[in-house]
């Protein structure tokens, strides 16, 4: 009998640390410095999340954090550092916001255009709360993906925000070697600080995304805004709306909300939490855990997944496709770049000598191994192969004689988003603003995206 009963229990363990994790993320964009009401509903958010153990992440603009020690909160400051703490933009929503500073900008220079604007915000955080953010969220939908490379420079290897831009199938993903938690669709939810009547629904929203993951492990994320606690409309909205942007004399405080709706909203909220923290087998985290909590962003791809580019250039087996060409090159796993433009091909011939071709693997070689991201093209000759059809003829490439030019399918393009009027339709962006360019950026680093694998 007793022999029976430990193989139960142990039966009984096996079976739960076979089970998927689901990790739960909380986070605050940090942002309103124009009504000081929002330091306050800060410091209460943070302190009743303390209370109940609960580590959120606030994402703090940098000069929320520059008018925090202005106004001598270190009530708000001790309060917030026992949670983790991200970067939420320099100015957050004074034009020019960064998808306005980025468009029409390449990588490099975007990336120098970024780096420019938001160091001085990111230290900021930094000095302010004794620690490297550890994350960053683009204010409104004001996305590009020049962010990337300078805030892995920087030391914030995670993107936590939501948008369209970009996704992977309404989870985490890796994207310019960033780990994205972004575009989590129906596992992305929110308790509603108005109308205690909706309370049911997003509980339930919360248990219908748990009950989706339990099989495949997975994450869930909320955010709110401080300011949301205690004002009836957003401090930006009020002040630079539609590309407005009045000198600071003459920006305007947001209405406030009674003490009775500031209470309720609070009591809403952390009705909601104490759902989220009692249901079993959820894990709260916070951005700076999260990157524990899934693999490591370069592997090895296998030659059979790489293979696959032949017929289109996509995640193959977990793999994305700068990783898949890494390994038909023969090269070792490292973090590597998209192409900076997207190139044409001019070769009018349907074979490639194959000593031409392999000069042209040195060269892709080399390009990836000086600056770090994939070559736009290989040059055969005088004539240019761009970068998709190279892939692909290299993967269907047999090793012997002459080479078969093959086309390049971008499959993977499907995933990054189409229409950038609602894609950036935030209201401080100009009325119509629609960058086509950050979108076309995005496809030519979707070489980098793969799924993020939990542990």
């Amino acid at each position: 009998m007793r022999k029976l009963l430990i193989i139960f229990l142990l039966a009984a363990l096996g079976a739960q640390a076979a089970t998927p994790p689901i990790y739960y993320l909380l986070w605050f964009d940090t942002e309103d410095y124009i009504e000081p009401a929002a330091d306050d509903a800060a410091l209460r958010l943070a302190q009743e999340l303390t209370q109940r153990g609960i580590k959120a992440t606030f994402k703090v603009v940098g000069e929320k954090a520059r008018v925090l020690e202005q106004r001598k909160r270190t009530d708000v400051v001790a309060a917030l550092k026992q949670h983790d703490i991200g970067y939420h933009s320099n100015y957050h929503s004074i034009h020019p916001a960064p998808a306005e500073y980025l468009n029409g900008k390449g990588m490099i220079d975007g990336e120098q255009e970024f780096a420019m604007r938001e160091l001085s915000g990111f230290q900021a955080v930094e000095k302010l709360f004794s620690m490297r953010p550890s994350c960053y969220g683009q204010p409104g939908n004001s996305w590009g993906p020049q962010a990337n490379k300078v805030l892995r420079q920087w030391g914030a290897r995670v993107y936590m925000d939501d948008g369209g831009q970009v996704g992977y199938d309404q989870q985490p993903f890796w994207f310019g070697s960033m780990l994205y938690i972004f575009n989590l669709g129906p596992n992305a939810m929110r308790a509603n600080l108005d109308k205690p009547e909706l309370l049911p629904d997003a509980t339930r929203a919360f248990d219908r995304a748990v009950d989706r993951l339990r099989a495949t492990g997975g994450v869930i994320q909320t955010y709110y805004h401080p300011t949301e606690f205690v004002t009836t409309e957003f401090w930006d909205g009020v002040n630079f709306r539609h590309g407005a942007n009045p000198e600071r004399s003459d920006w305007k405080r947001p209405n406030l909300r009674s003490k009775e709706s500031s209470e309720r909203a609070f009591q809403l909220f952390l009705a909601f939490i104490d759902h989220v923290r009692k249901t079993p087998g959820v894990k709260i985290i916070t951005a700076r855990e999260a990157i524990d909590v899934f693999q490591p962003r370069e592997q090895p791809a296998t030659l059979d997944s790489a293979r696959k580019l032949a017929e289109n250039i996509e995640v193959h087996d977990g793999f994305s496709p700068a990783d898949q060409l890494l390994a038909l090159l023969g090269v070792a796993p490292r973090h590597v770049d998209g192409p900076l433009r997207r190139a044409a091909t001019t070769l009018k011939a349907q074979e490639i000598p194959r000593a031409a071709f392999d000069r042209a693997k040195q060269d892709a070689i080399r390009a990836i191994q000086q600056f770090g991201r994939l070559p736009d093209s290989v040059w055969i000759g005088s004539q240019e192969l761009d970068l998709p059809d190279f892939a692909a003829t290299l993967a269907a490439d047999s090793g012997t004689g002459n080479v078969q030019i093959r086309n390049g399918n971008l499959a993977m393009e499907r995933r990054i988003g189409t229409n950038a009027a609602k894609l950036y339709n935030w209201v401080i962006h100009p009325e119509g603003y629609a960058p086509e360019n950050l979108l076309e950026l995005a496809r030519l680093q979707a070489w980098t995206l793969k799924p993020a694998k939990l542990r």
